[in-house]
């Protein structure tokens, strides 16, 4: 999870946000993976993308954090933007950390 956290600044710093996004999306999953198998529950997909939408589910998952999970999921524009101001390297940082605390 950390080197796809580092993955994600080094992009970052080379003005590459789109990978930036990839690589704070996988930490995410790396992170929910982690939760799920604590909580027993079945990883029906390895896909970061499939289990954040998963997780946007989960009764459990604060409303806060639940648009941070939102916000990793969304679709960039035509011009490669993000629709929302987010700061998506942080914002997954912040769901990690709630995940692996619980």
């Amino acid at each position: 999870m950390e080197a796809e956290f580092e993955r994600a600044e080094q992009a970052r710093t080379k003005g590459n946000e789109g990978q930036a996004r990839v690589c704070a999306r996988r930490a995410a999953g790396i992170a929910i993976r982690d939760y799920l198998t604590r909580h027993g529950t079945h990883i029906p997909s390895t896909s970061a993308y499939d289990l954040l939408n998963l997780l946007k589910e989960d009764s459990l998952l604060p409303p806060d954090l639940r648009l941070i999970a939102d916000h990793l999921t969304v679709r960039v524009t035509e011009e490669f933007k993000l629709p929302v101001e987010a700061d998506l390297i942080a914002e997954a940082r912040l769901l990690c950390k709630w995940l692996l605390n619980k």
